[in-house]
């Protein structure tokens, strides 16, 4: 292959590795701003990277201009993105946590499947077999429990499978050439207004600390969004969801340096498996653009 696609191929990993790594921050602050409703830490995630998306926008030469054709595409991605994340929140409410956050991780696997039938990218046994694997090892890290088998395990799959598609669109607007900050503006604008209702619903007053904490996690969000949009723009599903999961390793990482959290036997294993296909799925991936 030529080297323009491999050009490619590496800022899509390097680029999703942002995202994770933005994402783990993002879950982070969450968790530090401690005793918040979830719809008011969802709002303000998204309303902050509206806002730093609009300044984004503003500052560019194209301005607000969306390509002609981008539309339909940017409402799929705001629509599944925005009812993955309500009912990721739901299924959280109502699941053992480490279930909820499995069950979101089908992601990849969703990706894959979808950009079968949207954008005919068809995966080979081999990048099969890596995303099993990094799921594998996603399993060993969370535990889930026998709670997997009830009504909200099934939302809890239904939020992997609309965020899952909305990567897909966001890929398809990538193909399009529509510009990284107008994809996450427009998703972070129209999230934002439909949590809007149920954030006023259920609104608790803050503390200073975790207005701070609410801000840095729209600050992460921010960045998460626009590295998985860059991610998707640049390479399919096919050759970087593996990537994703480096997401956990990150959040371990966090959770040992800031809340003292040691990993068990289990979830060493998890990081292990997670992190050595990562690197033989990067390694094939060389040897292949080569």
């Amino acid at each position: 292959m030529n080297k323009k696609i491999t050009n490619e191929h590496i800022l899509g990993l390097i680029y999703i590795l942002i995202a994770a790594f933005f994402f783990s921050l993002m879950t982070l602050f969450i968790r530090l701003a401690g005793d918040v409703p979830t719809f008011q830490k969802a709002f303000f995630r998204n309303a902050f990277a509206a806002v730093l998306a609009i300044i984004l926008l503003a500052r560019s030469d194209e301005g607000f201009k969306i390509k002609k054709g981008s539309l339909p595409f940017l409402f799929f991605r705001a629509g599944f993105g925005v009812i993955g994340i309500i009912t990721n929140f739901w299924a959280i409410d109502h699941l053992v946590l480490s279930d909820a956050n499995i069950l979101n991780k089908m992601s990849p696997f969703f990706a894959i499947i979808i950009s079968v039938w949207i954008l005919k990218e068809v995966p080979t046994r081999f990048e099969w077999g890596c995303v099993v694997f990094a799921f594998i090892g996603a399993i060993f890290v969370v535990h889930p429990t026998s709670g997997l088998a009830s009504f909200p395990a099934l939302v809890g799959l239904f939020s992997g499978l609309c965020a899952g598609t909305a990567y897909v669109f966001v890929r398809r607007l990538g193909t399009h050439k529509e510009r990284g900050p107008v994809i996450v503006c427009f998703f972070s604008t129209f999230s934002s207004l439909v949590l809007l209702p149920p954030m006023l619903a259920t609104y608790q007053p803050m503390s200073l600390k975790q207005w701070i904490f609410l801000i840095l996690c729209g600050l992460s969000a921010t960045g998460g969004q626009l590295g998985i949009t860059a991610a998707y723009t640049h390479a399919p599903a096919k050759e970087i969801s593996v990537f994703d999961y480096a997401q956990v390793v990150f959040a371990a990482i966090w959770g040992l340096v800031i809340f003292g959290e040691i990993p068990d036997i289990y979830s060493i294993i998890g990081y292990a498996i997670i992190i050595v296909t990562a690197i033989v799925k990067w390694y094939h991936g060389l040897h292949d653009l080569n």
